[in-house]
């Protein structure tokens, strides 16, 4: 989605609202593809002191495997997003990811939303933010309950094991 941003850019105080929803079902995230709906966004640009500001919350349903504890996961997620929005670069080198070129006084709105959405989005895919993940020994899901494995004992304390277990 194109926004057009010549009214916006010539008049201080204005803002230009939108709302739009992003297919990303094919974008892979590690092993999968967990968008399996629309992202939907909602936001607006507004020219405050000169500086155009796009300000933006997305929303929509992730559908995975949790990269802890190996469990299906179906998890509603929200990311706000602030972005500046600039019509000329002085040092590209030098411009940080939250800063967007225009082109012609126009916002490519997919482009910025989905670049957004990726920086979002956490390096592991987890099922809930404490997930316990699964037990090194039985492989039992720890969010479930405690496995009935017992603790490893420290080697250098396996002496005195010895001398406990023969009394």
């Amino acid at each position: 989605m194109l926004l057009r941003l010549s009214k916006v850019i010539e008049t201080p105080n204005s803002a230009v609202p939108f709302e739009t929803s992003l297919d990303l079902r094919d974008m892979r995230f590690g092993e999968g593809c967990p968008v399996q709906e629309p992202v939907y966004a909602k936001g607006s640009v507004r020219n405050t002191a000169g500086v155009l500001l796009l300000e933006a919350e997305l929303d929509t349903v992730l559908h995975g495997i949790c990269d802890r504890c190996a469990s299906e996961y179906v998890r509603p997620i929200s990311y706000p997003v602030r972005a500046v929005l600039t019509t000329e670069l002085e040092n590209e080198d030098e411009a940080d990811e939250w800063t967007f070129l225009l082109e012609d006084d126009t916002a490519d709105l997919d482009e910025i939303l989905t670049t957004a959405f990726v920086l979002n989005m956490d390096s592991k895919l987890l099922c809930k933010p404490d997930c316990k993940g699964l037990c090194c020994r039985c492989g039992k899901n720890l969010n479930d309950g405690p496995c009935s494995c017992r603790p490893e004992a420290d080697p250098r304390l396996a002496v005195l094991g010895q001398l406990l277990k023969d009394k």
